[in-house]
């Protein structure tokens, strides 16, 4: 059976899992080899993971001549170029969210990988989780009728360590965080935001068709990873991940009374495998990304206007 040959680039916390998954849970692909700036680090998960080829640069890993495909988890500021680079080298990929952190750069990315024609996948795992995925196939099949409000809420656990803001490698909360919920907001109600109103780490939506939509991020909720989301219809409603129809539910550091996922690896760790196993699979038989570079333009968007409208005071429209 062919084997689609897969480099991971950037193997911090989650292109590890990536090159875990790779190896050990993907059939279809084989993992050729690992690249990080940290070559130490690089060097240790090639040795976990017993595979040859370890790089400190995407540029060294891009010559192994087995090499097909490649997934980008480098820090935000990097991901466009990567993306840029890859494609030059006729490398199919699959990069991590956000596509990039300015619309220039992804713009630049998208214009690369069309001029090389390799195909481009953007890492929005939450379509690959099996609740969501079954809700939006009751979406789809119409049992909600017509979506018309949006209510999205992501907390992570634990805030992230300062020094990953103050690098100015990582994009801030709306692109590391929100961006998933922009991503779910155009996926779950089939339609476009045209304007946002961000309110410290509320984002309010208009969409084209006249829904509305609300996402809360927040990054030190303490008491557990809590991602959920609510699409409202004219003849009915969906939820996901909500935690339970109890009148009161207490949630805190040291207990609570309800089970929760503690981080983000936990609660989407089958998600991940899904998408890798996906993108894979498309790759070898030679069929188009289930999420495009283009849902990825179009995230960063949001995002740039949620910035912009926070930054400003008022409602921004989105513009691609």
């Amino acid at each position: 059976m062919a084997k689609l040959g897969v480099g991971v680039l950037g193997v911090g916390e989650m292109g590890r899992r990536h090159a875990e998954n790779i190896h050990r849970l993907v059939p279809e692909a084989r993992l050729i080899a690992v690249a990080d700036v940290a070559q130490d680090r690089a060097r240790q998960v090639a040795a976990e993971l017993e595979i040859e080829n370890s790089f400190s640069s995407l540029e060294e890993m891009l010559g192994c001549k087995e090499l097909d495909a490649v997934v980008i988890a480098t820090p935000d500021k990097f991901h466009a170029k990567a993306v840029a680079a890859a494609a030059a080298a006729g490398k199919n990929i699959l990069c991590e969210k956000p596509l990039a952190i300015t619309l220039a750069d992804a713009h630049a990315a998208l214009d690369a990988v069309a001029k090389a024609g390799v195909r481009l996948q953007v890492g929005f795992m939450r379509r690959y989780d099996s609740a969501y995925a079954a809700a939006m196939k009751r979406i789809e099949a119409g049992e909600i009728g017509e979506p018309v409000t949006f209510k999205s809420i992501g907390r992570d656990k634990d805030v992230p360590p300062i020094a990953a803001y103050q690098s100015a490698v990582n994009g801030m909360l709306l692109y590391t965080n929100t961006i998933h919920d922009f991503d779910l907001a155009r996926w779950m109600m089939r339609d476009e935001v045209r304007e946002v109103h961000t309110y410290a780490t509320v984002v309010n939506l208009k969409f084209e068709r006249g829904a509305i939509g609300n996402i809360e991020s927040h990054v030190q909720a303490i008491y557990a990873y809590d991602v959920r989301t609510e699409i409202v219809g004219s003849k009915g409603a969906i939820f996901i991940g909500s935690v339970d129809k109890t009148p009161a539910i207490f949630l805190a550091p040291g207990g609570s009374t309800h089970i929760l996922a503690d981080h983000f690896l936990t609660r989407f760790a089958d998600a991940y495998v899904a998408e890798l196993r996906d993108f894979v699979s498309n790759m070898l038989h030679d069929r188009p990304p289930r999420v495009t570079g283009e849902d990825g333009l179009r995230a960063v968007a949001i995002a740039i206007a949620a910035e912009a409208s926070h930054v400003e005071g008022r409602p921004r429209a989105v513009k691609g």
